[in-house]
């Protein structure tokens, strides 16, 4: 692949994640059009949606998922599956933070750090919060953190995901 197959590559996963933000302005005012959206997401992120993840709230550096307890994302130990909860706070990151940064801005995951505290069963909630820069003119690091809580309140896990931030390829700035 040349260097323009994957700066159109990456210029159409960037306009994706835009997009499924821009998408819960549309749908995220009710119960159906939350439904629906929670399925696009699914469609559009393909791995995240193996966690059947509901978005409840969206908007400027914040966001809060559920996800069910199922047979799907379970353990041996009958408890949610670490990596299933990595895969949640992971989501909740990278909503928080397109949610937040300019259409423009790339934004890559480029480190995830996670304490698991607790085994996790039952519904699960994610929180997300995001506070990039509000100009991004160069690469910069912006960690995003994310907790997740059980049913009864207690954090099971928290996830530090470090993202690296750039400003849209343009003429000046192509890569080699």
């Amino acid at each position: 692949m040349d260097s323009q197959q994957l700066n159109n590559n990456t210029k159409k996963t960037l306009d994706d994640a835009h997009r499924v933000v821009k998408m819960w302005g549309k749908f995220g005012h009710s119960a159906a059009g939350r439904k629906l959206f929670n399925f696009m997401l699914g469609r559009v992120v393909p791995y995240s949606g193996s966690i059947k993840a509901e978005v409840l709230s969206l908007g400027d550096g914040e966001v809060t998922i559920a996800m069910k307890d199922r047979r799907a994302v379970r353990n041996h130990l009958k408890s949610i599956h670490a990596i299933a909860l990595a895969n949640l706070g992971e989501l909740a990151s990278g909503m928080a933070m397109f949610s937040k940064v300019p259409n423009s801005t790339r934004a890559i995951v480029v480190d995830l750090e996670i304490k698991y505290l607790k085994k996790a069963r039952g519904r699960l909630l994610a929180t997300g919060k995001a506070s990039p820069p509000d100009i991004i003119d160069s690469p910069i690091k912006s960690i995003v953190e994310a907790e997740i809580k059980d049913a009864t309140g207690d954090v099971v896990a928290t996830i530090k995901v470090h993202w690296l931030l750039s400003p849209p390829i343009d003429q000046t700035n192509k890569p080699n």
